[in-house]
């Protein structure tokens, strides 16, 4: 099989025509093209007018050899890489004397206990959320209700926090070893479109993701795995080290020595129990900001120009990046073409926004956040200093919004004229429990206000009308990452001061987004297993 990349289609083309461009590029009769799959297909929207596809195939030809020969040296072909999955360590037939334990069930620790499944080593996962069709029910009891549960709602549950969201499926993490496939292939295999093995920018959207996370559980179950919800771990018993069990919040003991810690960058109390127990960690980096809502029209027309609603092309995105004149950097985040922007809190008293998109992106919408730059020098005093600044300015939030679960917001004309909002423009916000304008310089540090207002007036010159007067801000968007990293070995990925502690995903520190999450899932897992096999050769239990 040969990968040909770099072959540039207009918009609107037909199958016959890849096929004919393929001979063209080749210069080979009909006869000699044996077949071809879409690896991956990309769009050079640079020129409005003239936006094209990018397509790279894998290519079957009837004398590789002499076409390799011929075009040795083009850096357009080459041999196609091996991209199948192989499980690196296949657990005994007679078993092991314990079996590994995953805390979390969001993409990270999905795929962990995925892999670790259909590796034969049998995983219990303790999810202290719902599962994700009753977990849906109690978010939607915030969003129409603005009624809370603290263990189920957008961060906690079966799925984590990506399955409600946009669903986007791209990382920029360099993947030598293909995970990214073996993630995209089980999503399919789940119910995913097949799209998404080879679309630039691949997302899958809510309703998707709810029932192939179904079938994932389904088959980690059908293959010797344990999942338990509503089962929150409170404690980690620890000897000379090593990880000896778990103590749930219903106070049962499991013994384990191999503990995956896929907690989300929303599992605060985890957090603090980790750093009590002296697992090592550490304050990092995050951004925090604000959403911003546009009418989706209007990022169609500035990104797409004539070719604006086709629907090869969908909902436009956008990402942006403003290096302010304060010395922060404000960066769009999270982009929702066509989408809503939804309550994300998962504490009492504090309101939290995040967005999402079904997987058609038809609403009347474009939202996406709006944020600084900012790190533990904002924020001194430990290594959970970062959680305690996220807490206080979404309790900030609140106050703002009424005390209700209503997000404070203000339309983009009054904020950059320091003026606070009174009605709303043609911009309808899609947030619910619904909006409270007010005044949001005083929602978020002063130097973040002023970094964002200088950031709007500069994305316009790059989207037309992206400070439109009636466009509207809502706050606050704090949990961009996680807050604290739970340092690891780069060689084995244990905790670098408790043995079989395994930290990953974006709680950890280690990933951002539902794909980079899978896959420092399926890494965790791989290294657990070899651990585990080399314990079970030495005789340790």
């Amino acid at each position: 099989m040969l990968r040909l990349t770099e072959l540039r289609l207009p918009l609107d083309h037909s199958e016959a025509e890849i096929r004919a461009a393929i001979l063209a590029r080749l210069d080979i009769p009909a006869a000699d093209l044996v077949g071809y799959t879409i690896f991956r297909r990309g769009v050079d929207a640079r020129k409005s007018h003239a936006i094209v596809f990018i397509y790279t195939l894998d290519i079957e030809v009837a004398d590789e050899t002499s076409l390799l020969s011929r075009f040795k040296g083009d850096p357009h072909l080459r041999i196609a890489p091996d991209t199948t999955y192989h499980v690196v360590a296949q657990a005994p037939k007679e078993g092991l004397p314990t079996r590994p334990v995953i805390i979390g069930m969001g993409p990270s620790g999905l795929f962990a206990g995925l892999i670790l499944a259909q590796s034969g080593f049998r995983p219990l996962i303790l999810e202290r959320g719902k599962a994700v069709r009753e977990r849906t029910k109690d978010t939607f009891d915030l969003w129409r209700k603005g009624i809370l549960d603290p263990e189920s709602n957008v961060q906690f549950g079966e799925g984590g926090a990506g399955t409600f969201s946009d669903g986007k499926l791209y990382t920029q993490i360099k993947d030598p070893r293909h995970y990214g496939r073996k993630v995209l292939k089980e999503f399919v295999k789940a119910g995913a479109p097949p799209e998404i093995m080879y679309v630039s920018k691949p997302h899958i959207g809510t309703y998707k993701l709810v029932g192939m996370v179904e079938k994932m559980r389904a088959e980690i179950q059908a293959l010797g795995g344990e999942i338990r919800f509503q089962s929150r771990v409170d404690d980690i018993e620890i000897e000379d080290g090593q990880v000896r069990g778990v103590i749930l919040a219903s106070g049962e003991r499991i013994a384990t020595s191999h503990l995956v810690v896929a907690i989300g960058h929303s599992a605060r109390d985890t957090f603090e129990m980790l750093h009590r127990r002296g697992i090592s960690m550490e304050a990092k980096p995050f951004s925090i900001g604000f959403r911003i809502e546009h009418p989706q029209s209007l990022i169609d027309r500035s990104r797409h120009g004539k070719n604006a609603g086709n629907p090869l092309l969908g909902a436009a995105d956008y990402k942006l990046v403003h290096h302010a004149s304060n010395g922060r950097s404000v960066y769009s985040f999270c982009m929702c073409p066509g989408g809503t922007v939804v309550a994300a809190t998962s504490e009492p008293g504090r309101v939290v926004t995040n967005g999402m998109s079904q997987y058609s992106r038809k609403e009347r919408n474009a939202n996406s956040a709006i944020v600084v730059g900012i790190g533990p020098h904002d924020y001194p005093g430990g290594p959970l200093a970062g959680m305690e600044f996220q807490r206080f300015w979404e309790s900030r939030a609140f106050e703002l919004g009424g005390g209700d679960y209503r997000a404070p917001g203000q339309l983009v004309g009054d904020f950059l004229a320091g003026r606070p909002s009174t009605v709303l423009g043609s911009v309808q916000p899609s947030y619910t429990p619904g909006v409270h304008l007010c005044d949001l310089s005083t929602a978020l540090p002063e130097y973040v206000v002023e970094a964002i207002r200088e950031a709007l007036p500069a994305f316009a010159k790059q989207i037309k009308e992206f400070d439109l007067a009636d466009a509207v801000l809502t706050g606050v968007e704090s949990r961009t990452s996680s807050p604290v990293r739970i340092t690891r070995n780069d060689a084995d990925l244990q905790s670098i001061n408790t043995r079989g502690l395994y930290p990953t995903g974006e709680g950890a520190g280690y990933a951002g987004g539902i794909l980079s999450s899978a896959v420092d899932g399926i890494k965790v897992a791989e290294a657990l297993a070899l651990d585990m096999l080399a314990g079970c050769a030495q005789g340790e239990e």
